[in-house]
Formats: C-alpha cells, structure tokens, sequence
C-alpha cells in the first residue's frame, strides 16, 4: 500500500496583539475621536482615557499599555509635569497642539519618544508612529521639528559655524522626505481655510467661545459667527465638535 507524504509542517500563523494604548487630553472631543480612531482598527485599541496627568499616570499604572499618547496643557497636572513619572511605566508620545520651542525641548529632554502636533499627521503615520515610539524610535511632526530648530538658531553663538541641526537626529532617515513634504502639505491644507479662518478653527478646537475668540482675535462676536459659518461650509460640519474632529485628524 503506498503511503502519501503528508509534506512540509508549516508553522502556525502568528497573530500581532494590537498595541494597548492610553490617551490623556483634557479635551473630550480629541480623546473621544482619537478612541474611535484607534479602536476601530485591527492593530491598535485604546484601553483608557484621562483627562490630566494624574489620571494618565493611574491609567498606566493600572493598565500597563505599549504607548501613552499625552497632551501638554491640561488641568491640574498637566503633560511635562506627569511625563517623567510615565516614562517609567511606558514609552510616551506627545500629541498635542502645543508646538512653543522650550515646550517641545523640554517633553524630548524628559524623555518623551515622539512629539506630533496635531494636524500635522494622517491616520496611518499616526500609526506608524505609535508602533516606532513603542520600539525606541522617536518620531516628531513638522512643526515640533521647526520648533526644535529655531530654538538651536536661537542659542547658537553668532561667531560660530554652521551645523547640520541635532533634530534630524531624532527623526528616522526613512521620515525625511515624508515630513520635508508634509510641512506644505500638512492634513489641513485640504480644507482650504485662509490665514484666519485657520486661526478661529484653532480656537474653536482648543475649546474657546465665540465671545473668546472675539477677544483674542480683536474682531466683533458677529464676525466671528460668520467665519465660523464659512468654516464649517469648507468642513461639511455643522456642530463645533464636528469641526474640531475633522481639523484635528480624528474625525
């Protein structure tokens, strides 16, 4: 009787747990559209939400994800002050809207893996940076980048000679073309907003009022109702959280 040859044993396919991640932002439309995001994909879930630092810092200590994505300005504790206790947890990546040189310096020197400033970034480099962040490969977006090269133009001695800047240090060489391009090309430019109305947008998605944003832009509360209709025209929203997702890239 002849015997079959059965054949080469293959293993059995390995399955890629998805990363488990903690968002901390004290604005409830990012953590609520960064959640959604993140969960509704096969290789990233969200296992918990804070809305300051000391919560970020309970949820990891709680839950142990791969990666904490982390606001900069929130209540009470806010990201600088918690990010060296976190770090001792998990790698931690900023995201957040806060792109001031010493802000961006400071998070880098205290250990921060990665610093994106939102709108500056897709779902899928999102991604990617989370997964490099989580195995020590630091990702910055743009304008942290430009950040962090003002700040040494800055303080450079102006005798002394020119010098490749140390950032492109913190930014994989594969990333270099993808973020020299992204910088006029950025995740906002789709929606065509001029200079102001990109302005109002930026307030209306830190939280602020009509009546606030009157003030900080010196124009009448009337003015602003009417960008803000033109904005959410080119946005196809109709509420402000609407907006506010879609102009952060978590919509």
């Amino acid at each position: 009787m002849q015997h079959l040859n059965p054949g080469p044993d293959f293993p059995p396919a390995t399955v890629t747990a998805p990363l488990r991640l903690v968002v901390a932002d004290d604005n409830p439309v990012i953590r609520a559209g960064l959640t959604a995001l993140l969960s509704d994909r096969e290789d990233t879930t969200v296992v918990a939400q804070a809305a300051d630092g000391r919560e970020a810092y309970e949820a990891a200590l709680l839950h142990r994800p791969d990666v904490v994505l982390l606001d900069v300005r929130m209540p009470g504790v806010d990201g600088i002050s918690a990010l060296p206790h976190l770090v001792r947890l998990a790698p931690v990546m900023m995201l957040t809207y806060s792109h001031e040189t010493g802000t961006v310096r400071e998070a880098l020197r205290l250990g921060a893996g990665g610093y994106l400033v939102h709108g500056e970034f897709t779902t899928e480099q999102l991604v990617r940076a989370v997964r490099d962040v989580r195995e020590g490969r630091p990702h910055v977006t743009p304008g942290a980048a430009r950040a962090l090269v003002n700040g040494l133009r800055e303080s450079a001695p102006a005798h002394a000679d020119p010098e490749p800047p140390p950032v492109l240090g913190l930014i994989p060489p594969q990333n270099l073309s993808q973020l020299q391009s992204d910088v006029g090309q950025s995740y906002r430019s789709r929606f065509q907003l001029s200079g102001r109305e990109a302005e109002i947008m930026d307030l209306i998605a830190s939280g602020m009022t009509n009546q606030q944003i009157a003030a900080a832009c010196f124009i009448s509360e009337k003015t602003v109702k009417n960008h803000i209709n033109r904005i959410f025209a080119k946005l196809h929203s109709t509420t402000r959280s609407q907006a506010a997702a879609k102009w952060l890239g978590v919509a």
